[in-house]
């Protein structure tokens, strides 16, 4: 296992619960069992503070702490669009990436690739969950 997954694992900022949310979801990965609970406020189609909760393997743990950092303070379309190209992190078409800003993606680029493909339900977890709380 890389150290970088295990790195960016264990910022646990956001592993919390939310009060008083406006948008919440919960999911889980019907391969391994992962389980993630992520609840939102949101206000003028803007992020405004996250919570995730896990019982899941370190790679979804990586890619939610990831993703609650990327997503504050974000409009919603924006998240839309990314959350929508996750996939092709583990594509051929990584060109699809090219449009969104490239500092968003260089943490991303880390986990999600190719190289972790075994691994990429376990990545998308909370890009699905996330887009089921906001109903993308």
């Amino acid at each position: 296992m890389d150290l970088k997954i295990l790195e960016i694992a264990s910022n646990t900022e956001n592993h919390r619960v939310i009060k008083n949310y406006t948008h919440q979801s919960k999911n889980k990965n019907p391969l391994c069992g992962d389980e993630l609970e992520i609840s939102l406020i949101v206000k003028d189609d803007v992020v405004q503070d996250i919570g995730y909760q896990c019982r899941s393997c370190v790679y979804c743990q990586a890619s939610v702490s990831l993703l609650s950092k990327w997503v504050m303070q974000v409009p919603i379309e924006k998240i839309s669009d990314f959350v929508s190209k996750a996939d092709f992190f583990f594509d051929k078409n990584f060109d699809q990436l090219k449009k969104i800003n490239k500092k968003d993606l260089k943490d991303f680029k880390k986990i999600m690739n190719l190289e972790n493909i075994s691994r990429k339900e376990c990545l998308l977890l909370p890009f699905k969950t996330l887009a089921k709380a906001l109903k993308l």
